[in-house]
């Protein structure tokens, strides 16, 4: 079994790890920490991953049938502990911005490795990094270590890595509906658009003002449009697909649904004679968590509700020259705790579908 940290259980996708980590069949939780929480019951806070019956109920039985969130309900919060966390196989960390860098470097010369789901590790360039989140980074020679965690791309990377930086979940719907036309070389890298839209949930649990009820229901805006902190993370993906420079658009969105990612990305092809469906098909064709749909479709976000996939469809509107990509995820699971547990799974050298099989939700 895979001892597993969480440090940061709280937000929202700490709430996915736990849901998604406690039927997972080769994990033990063993800490999960919160300093505004410490001493409570996760099932108090959490009232889904409140185990129905008593303990005879969860018997001997496999962590899939529920032996798993038996235990998590039974679990509290406790204060944060480095030197216990150290005692763990792997820690991720569902932290705001600047605190797992602040851990790592005492995590891993104990020998356990890390997956940050904040974004202290996903830039190469220090500079780059500290000009966005406007601090100074705690351990650059751990940064120039870590692995960029977007699995379609990094798999063999992942496997021996100390630190992965879980990708956000812009840049993962963004770069999975780009890299087949830009590996290959068929757009112009000059001028990448890429208009997305997410829920509520990506703004995280605190409360503020722009995320009430009455803000964000009935109502649909840009924001960030001068510069998101995705858009160097999502660049620096799409420039190492490429081996040069990209110039890139990106404008998101805050739309009135709690969970969900829509990119409609746009390029100029360079060659037009490429069947970009039997490209995409080809590309993906061994990845578990992408799926190409037949060509003339459109996926929505609810296909991916709570589901580790992202789901693509690629278009060539009047047969012109201009490729329109759409793809989807979940901001919640395959843009942050699904592709965390992915990433585990890889680094431990499990089947990266263990644990993440379940169908989206629907209606």
């Amino acid at each position: 079994m895979i001892k597993v940290g969480i440090i940061g259980g709280t937000g929202y996708t700490g709430v996915e790890l736990l849901r998604l980590l406690a039927m997972h069949p080769q994990v033990e939780l063993k800490i999960i920490t919160s300093r505004g929480e410490a001493g409570r019951k996760v099932a108090d806070l959490f009232p889904n991953l409140r185990w129905a019956g008593g303990p005879s109920a969860a018997g001997a039985g496999t962590r899939e049938s529920g032996r798993g969130l038996f235990e998590l309900s039974q679990m509290a919060f406790s204060e944060p502990d480095t030197k216990a966390l150290a005692g763990c196989d792997v820690v991720f960390s569902a932290t705001p911005n600047g605190v797992a860098m602040t851990q790592a470097r005492e995590l891993v010369a104990a020998g356990t490795r890390l997956v940050d789901l904040a974004a202290d590790f996903r830039l190469r360039d220090l500079a780059v990094w500290e000009k966005w989140y406007g601090m100074p980074h705690a351990c650059p020679d751990l940064l120039a270590e870590a692995v960029y965690g977007l699995p379609e791309v990094n798999r063999e990377k992942i496997k021996n890595a100390r630190i992965v930086a879980n990708p956000g979940c812009y840049p993962t719907a963004v770069q999975l509906g780009f890299l087949p036309l830009v590996e290959q070389k068929l757009v112009d890298t000059a001028q990448l658009i890429a208009d997305a839209k997410s829920g509520v949930s990506g703004a995280g649990r605190k409360a503020e003002v722009h995320t009430l009820f009455a803000e964000t229901s009935d109502n649909f805006k840009a924001y960030a449009v001068a510069g998101h902190r995705h858009w160097p993370e999502i660049k620096q993906g799409l420039e190492t697909a490429t081996g040069k420079p990209v110039g890139l658009t990106f404008v998101p969105h805050l739309t009135p649904m709690i969970r969900g990612i829509h990119a409609t990305l746009y390029a100029h092809l360079v060659e037009t004679d490429t069947d970009l469906q039997a490209l995409y098909e080809k590309r993906y064709a061994d990845e578990p968590f992408v799926d190409v749909l037949p060509p003339g479709s459109h996926p929505d976000t609810r296909s991916v509700r709570a589901s580790n996939v992202c789901r693509i469809a690629v278009h060539r509107p009047q047969g012109g020259d201009t490729v329109v990509v759409l793809s989807v995820i979940d901001n919640l699971v395959k843009g942050a705790a699904g592709q965390a547990v992915q990433n585990m799974n890889i680094m431990f050298g499990l089947d990266e579908r263990t644990g993440l099989t379940q169908p989206a939700v629907l209606p």
